[in-house]
């Protein structure tokens, strides 16, 4: 691809904003701003830098022997596709949320690495850390339970301000496949924060396999509704929650691998719905979880921490070094938490706990036995993540 100079990125604020409602400034940024930073003074074009930052209408090619700098919100616009070789790494400036890549509704991704070859997104400090930027956002137009059963309506992001759902289960928004995401994430506030990867309303016939989140400063991966699959998830020193999902999400997470660093939070935090809001379409978060190990710090704490009325099937755990394992919140109200239990809509089957104090916490206002959530004490075997997450991944 050949690099020229278009238009300079304009941000006049950054948007934050919640699902309902959009009380906030509006990001004005020209289209398709690409700039060649030449960094050795030279007319050498292999030592030259392409930032990227604005909003794209034509699809977007990063070429192998290129080095590209993401200087601020990479929007990809209807229609278009982002598509990035594998082996390739794309850094991003370290100002923290105002950079970030964003695939909107109708837009893909096609990052589509290997073992071998992996594609890396990364900070480009010298002296990385967490939070250096701001991740990667994925919008589809599946379900969300914000919203009501079987609408088309949206809501919006909670940076950006870019809308999400629908109804429409298989949407595709393209492929991570072997995706190493470092240093990212970040929050203004409570309400307003990007993860190392966001994944609103993004459907099921989209492909993410083989993604590492590795030092982020918020959550690792979040899940606001939707029915997309993940499999092969590794979550490296997230400071926040490592996998967390709210909205409705329906899907399945398959071999997951979780490792808490001196600074975190729960390894998985898990809503029904979205309590900011409100339960429109009146069902639950309801996905099936299989092959999870979750290795903590040993300084306390919760591993997992159940809902807002969420509903999951957790089959083969693996866990190690926590106070409380799975803590179960909610009422006999709008968050009905332990009537999944009593369903059998909400269980842990074949687990193994280590250095485990409390497997069992119930505080939903149901009364339940620990036997009639956990069965298989003894049996989980957790994720082979020695075999799947070798070559690629980072400790």
């Amino acid at each position: 691809m050949k690099s020229k100079f278009l238009l300079i990125l304009s941000i006049i604020t950054t948007v934050f904003v919640g699902c309902e409602s959009d009380d906030t400034a509006d990001i004005i940024i020209n289209d398709n701003s690409i700039t060649t930073i030449n960094n050795n003074g030279g007319g050498d074009s292999g030592n030259s830098t392409i930032t990227l930052s604005g909003v794209y209408t034509e699809d977007l090619t990063l070429e192998s022997g290129s080095e590209y700098l993401i200087t601020g919100p990479v929007l990809m616009a209807s229609g278009t596709t982002l598509t990035i070789p594998a082996g390739m790494t794309v850094r991003a400036r370290p100002v923290g949320v105002n950079a970030y890549v964003a695939i909107q509704q109708g837009a893909r991704i096609v990052a589509d690495g290997n073992a071998s070859n992996p594609i890396v997104f990364t900070s480009n400090s010298s002296a990385p850390s967490s939070g250096d930027w701001g991740g990667i956002v994925i919008c589809g137009s599946a379900p969300i339970n914000s919203t009501a059963d079987g609408s088309t309506d949206t809501s919006t992001t909670e940076v950006g301000g870019l809308s999400y759902g629908g109804n429409t289960p298989d949407d595709n928004s393209g492929t991570l496949k072997y995706v190493r995401i470092e240093y990212a994430g970040g929050a203004i506030d409570g309400n307003s924060e990007l993860n190392g990867l966001s994944l609103y309303a993004v459907g099921n016939t989209t492909t993410i396999d083989y993604v590492q989140i590795y030092e982020g400063s918020d959550d690792g991966i979040e899940f606001f509704g939707g029915t997309v699959n993940v499999s092969h998830l590794s979550v490296v020193n997230s400071e926040d929650d490592s996998v967390d999902w709210t909205e409705g999400y329906i899907g399945t997470i398959t071999d997951v691998y979780v490792k808490h660093g001196t600074s975190h939070d729960k390894a998985f935090e898990c809503d029904g719905y979205n309590t900011d809001f409100s339960n429109e379409a009146g069902y639950f978060s309801a996905p099936n979880v299989t092959n999870v190990t979750i290795v903590g710090a040993n300084d306390g704490g919760e591993a997992v921490r159940l809902r807002a009325g969420t509903q999951a099937i957790f089959t083969n755990v693996l866990m190690s070094d926590f106070d409380e394992a799975f803590d179960l919140d909610g009422d006999t109200g709008d968050n009905p938490t332990g009537q999944g239990v009593l369903d059998d809509k909400l269980l842990v089957n074949n687990v193994t706990f280590n250095n485990v104090t409390v497997k069992l916490k119930n505080d939903t206002g149901f009364t339940f036995t620990e036997a009639d959530f956990i069965s298989g004490d003894g049996n989980g075997t957790g994720t082979d993540y020695a075999t799947w997450g070798a070559g690629w991944t980072r400790q």
